[in-house]
């Protein structure tokens, strides 16, 4: 039974960040835990890959302060570890009154955030960075990204390692018992004991908290977010990334435009409820984890939201209708059709929502006894892991010397 001061689990860029930080600020004896045999096999690695500049944030808010940090720091940090990273920057692009009206509102928070845009007004304008894209105005915020974030993962975690941190691959906590010094951890390759727990699960965080007692009042619901990718022949229709202008009401962007560090050009996520925490398919079905999320009170007091009851319908159709997804995605760039399009990948969105049926936005993190718990970390989380895994490494080990 190997014995540590702290034991994260979950080895996604949350977790492996928070490992690398502890390491470095102390002299404890430090552990990492994953279920999986490769890193960054879910929320961390089925992802855009987009570092996000910080304009879309409110001012002075958590979120804002560790986007702009951290899109700053992984650059850097790409450019020391040999990461894969293009910075080819993002056009939002309105297309009509309100939405240019958006982006004006977009521009004043990048000012306040630190962060660099450019305003674009009319087609000839948007032109001259993304000839095939369709709007009236576009905000172009130079300093967004694109990261390989599998390899930024392993980078972390090699880190963590040479600083002195365990990593256990293939090793599932199936259950924590209270001990006189902390904690033993059953898994499923044996024992393991901490005086210290830290929660970075992911999609089953809120299930590992409730071991401890912690965050009751929430709960993971996941959603799932597909893409497709542009056939190689018709990849210049995209020169960076191309969004379109955020409903501040609701927590998914919709489909846009990634060009990724290969070179490839994915188009997405479409955002539905997933028939189970990892059902990375929409045939896939894990029926108790399906009736716990239609069981929450939390859910269903969000889907009661009228205008909830309709972006769920229209992005149901985008999961089962190729011919919905591509009307949205020609809205942006109008001459892509269906045949350029081909199914890519999926991943699945941790959203954490709370027993009033609200969408948990902000990072969140909450302490228990000799632990503490990340209950929300999503986007921007790939873009804030930095900054946000040095932020609760502190909050840690505050709490472990109390």
């Amino acid at each position: 039974m190997s014995k540590y001061d702290i034991i994260v689990v979950g080895a996604g860029c949350v977790g492996c960040s928070i490992a690398r930080s502890l390491a470095a600020a102390s002299d404890l004896g430090v552990a990492v835990v994953e279920k999986e045999h490769h890193l960054a096999q879910h929320q961390s690695g089925r992802n855009s890959g987009v570092l996000h500049p910080g304009f879309n944030y409110e001012p002075g808010s958590l979120k804002a302060r560790f986007a702009t940090e951290g899109t700053r720091r992984m650059k850097e940090y790409a450019a020391k570890n040999d990461v894969p990273i293009d910075e080819c920057g993002v056009l939002v692009v309105a297309q009509s009154d309100a939405e240019e009206r958006r982006l004006e509102q977009l521009q004043e928070q990048a000012t306040e955030n630190g962060v660099e845009t450019e305003f674009l007004r009319g087609p000839d304008a948007i032109a001259e960075y993304e000839p095939h894209v369709a709007g009236q105005a576009a905000l172009r915020a130079p300093g967004a990204a694109s990261i390989d974030s599998q390899q930024y993962v392993y980078s972390l975690a090699r880190d963590a390692e040479a600083a002195g941190v365990d990593i256990y691959t293939d090793t599932r906590v199936d259950d924590v018992v209270q001990t006189a010094g902390g904690f033993r951890l059953a898994t499923s390759t044996g024992s393991l004991t901490a005086r210290y727990v830290v929660n970075a699960a992911g999609l089953y965080a809120d299930k590992l908290a409730a071991k401890f007692g912690v965050g009751e009042d929430y709960q993971v619901v996941p959603f799932r977010g597909e893409y497709y990718e542009v056939v190689p022949d018709k990849r210049a229709t995209c020169q960076s990334m191309i969004y379109p202008t955020p409903d501040p009401e609701l927590p998914f962007l919709g489909v846009h435009y990634t060009r990724r560090t290969d070179d490839k050009v994915i188009v997405g996520p479409n955002a539905v409820l997933a028939f189970g925490r990892e059902a990375y398919d929409n045939t896939t079905i894990n029926i108790s984890e399906l009736v716990e999320t239609l069981g929450f009170r939390g859910f269903q007091r969000l889907i009661s939201n009228r205008k909830m009851i309709q972006v769920a319908w229209d992005e149901v159709n985008k999961s089962y209708r190729k011919r919905k997804f591509v009307d949205a995605a020609q809205r942006l760039v109008p001459g892509v059709e269906a045949c350029d399009l081909r199914p890519s990948f999926a991943g699945i969105r941790a959203q954490v929502v709370s027993s009033d049926g609200e969408l948990v936005k902000d990072p969140l993190f909450k302490h228990g006894t000799n632990s503490t718990h990340v209950l929300n970390a999503v986007s921007p989380g790939l873009t804030c892991s930095l900054p946000f895994g040095d932020h609760v490494a502190e909050s840690v080990l505050e709490n472990f010397d109390s």
